[in-house]
């Protein structure tokens, strides 16, 4: 997973047309710490269909709080620079939970996607 280090940078990676999910953490989190050893899997299991960025909220200035991150680990679907969905919450993430929100990033993003081109045509 790619390191945002800035808040430039954050604001360059969910400019993508292609779908961002921000993963918004800290070194001092004990829950963030818990998703490291199966989080390569996952974007793994996604890298075709997703890009997954790591957002440090103590690296990245006023991101976090410009975004209304209130607990982390949270999880942040974006397209074109806004906001798709999101899974923020405090408490610690499961690996089920984790790709349940992934797919459903996906499901909005494919039908945001597919009524964009039905406009088009």
């Amino acid at each position: 997973m790619r390191k945002v280090t800035s808040a430039e940078e954050f604001q360059v990676s969910i400019q993508s047309s292609h779908l961002v999910v921000a993963v918004f953490k800290a070194d001092w989190c004990v829950d963030c710490k818990f998703m490291d050893p199966f989080m390569p899997e996952v974007e793994q299991k996604y890298e075709d269909r997703l890009t997954l960025v790591e957002v440090d909220v103590d690296q990245v200035g006023d991101v976090s709080q410009e975004q209304n991150i209130m607990g982390i680990p949270s999880f942040v679907a974006y397209t074109d620079g806004r906001e798709l969905v999101r899974f923020v919450n405090k408490l610690r993430k499961s690996r089920e939970e984790i790709e349940d929100f992934l797919n459903k990033a996906l499901e909005v993003y494919s039908a945001l996607h597919n009524t964009s081109e039905r406009r088009e045509n």
